[in-house]
């Protein structure tokens, strides 16, 4: 059955780009959620007079990739105890969340939030957020299959490459071919 996720883990470049080589999902549409304004703009989120947060929508098939398998690369390809931030990305635009659209998502996600603070995965306490999806609005065009398209970007040469790098290599198993 096909799914849908919506996760913010810092800039939605980023996780675009580790998400659409994993087996199972379909497509990947970096956008806006969580905010008050109707179609915000790249600037506006920027410019924090949205509320919204950078997100991935993540579209898969739960017959391929579950969807705590989805959670897996989320909690691995950024740190949850950021607040509103990540790395050098400042501002609550950047904010760890997972925004779910049913039940099951809601008790998955608060599940594996609670496993990884009660096992200290990390220092720090897990700032993430876990809030229902009430709306998502595609970012522009020239975000979509950004590191892809810019990969002599600076940001994405320091920022995204590595990540992406090091997601390939701890799910090397789970890429399509």
């Amino acid at each position: 059955m096909i799914q849908e996720a919506t996760l913010g883990a810092g800039c939605f470049w980023c996780i675009e780009a580790c998400y659409k080589e994993l087996k199972g999902v379909i497509d990947v549409y970096p956008g806006y959620s969580g905010g008050h304004t109707v179609n915000p703009s790249y600037k506006d989120v920027c410019n924090e007079i949205t509320g919204h947060a950078e997100v991935a929508r993540v579209v898969f098939d739960d017959e391929q990739v579950s969807f705590d398998e989805i959670l897996k690369v989320f909690w691995f390809v950024h740190d949850p105890t950021q607040l509103n931030r990540q790395g050098n990305d400042v501002g609550t635009q950047y904010r760890s969340v997972v925004f779910f659209n049913s039940d099951s998502q809601k008790e998955v996600a608060e599940a594996y939030k609670l496993r990884l603070t009660e096992e200290k995965v990390w220092e720090k306490s897990i700032v993430t957020e876990i809030s229902p999806l009430t709306n998502f609005y595609r970012a522009e065009d020239y975000h979509h299959d950004y590191f892809e398209n810019n990969p002599g970007n600076l940001y994405c040469q320091s920022v995204v490459r590595p990540k992406v790098e090091k997601f390939k290599k701890v799910f090397s198993s789970h890429l399509k071919d």
